[in-house]
């Protein structure tokens, strides 16, 4: 009787390792979901979750996920200010938002973060699998009803104004927004726009809260980062 062959573990094809995945979002009846649907296909494991732009740092490190998706509106601040900060690290993972806002400015502020990918929440669960298996590989990939605006935001095709970069804005708080990203001070503003100085100051703290930044460079930042202040003086 012949003799069988053996078969050791070398001789077994190795298995592809799962896309791992860390959730930031601070919803957690839509992480559940989204877990839930992710881990239904094979190749896709849900490593970490997080709340909080100051968890980010932190989960990833731990979990070492191949992509991180990430939601625009956290409660300590933007998901914008996430990606920048994990884009400044060696070897980060990619990120990909997952967002309710399909605004334009916010489109452009997450490209310009470093955003490797750009979906809206209603997207279905094949296009989001989709996705996060194309950022893992390398790739980019954003929601149909965004692609097609991209060209036009980055060729600079839509109007700039601070008014249509942050909706949140009131056409005031956006004016002062554009001025501080010139590098102005409140008293500069204030004689720019003929108003109080503490009229500017309240202004500038609204702006604070509607952006979810704790400081004028914060501020700056963000607005810089949207093309505002292009014509910034001492």
């Amino acid at each position: 009787m012949d003799e069988q062959q053996a078969t050791t573990p070398s001789d077994q094809p190795e298995a592809t390792p799962p896309v791992r995945v860390l959730i930031v979002d601070d919803h957690p009846l839509f992480r559940e979901g989204l877990k839930a649907a992710l881990e239904s296909a094979e190749g896709v494991r849900v490593v970490a979750e997080a709340e909080r732009v100051a968890d980010v740092p932190g989960a990833v490190a731990r979990s070492r996920p191949n992509v991180v998706i990430m939601d625009l509106s956290l409660p300590d601040g933007s998901g914008l200010e996430a990606v920048r900060r994990l884009c400044t690290q060696e070897q980060a993972p990619p990120v990909l938002m997952l967002t309710m806002s399909d605004d334009d400015g916010n489109l452009l502020a997450a490209l310009q973060a470093g955003a490797r990918g750009y979906l809206v929440k209603g997207a279905g669960r094949e296009e989001v699998l989709h996705a996060v298996r194309t950022v893992a590989a390398g790739g980019a990939v954003f929601g149909g009803e965004v692609a097609g605006r991209i060209t036009a935001l980055l060729a600079g095709a839509k109007m700039r104004e601070a008014g249509q970069l942050f909706p949140e804005l009131t056409a005031r708080e956006a004016e002062v927004l554009d001025l501080v990203a010139r590098g102005h001070d409140n008293r500069r503003i204030a004689r720019e726009l003929v108003v109080a100085e503490k009229t500017v100051r309240n202004h500038v703290t609204h702006i604070f809260e509607k952006l979810h930044v704790a400081t004028r460079a914060e501020a700056v930042a963000r607005a810089r980062d949207m093309g505002l202040g292009d014509s910034a003086t001492p």
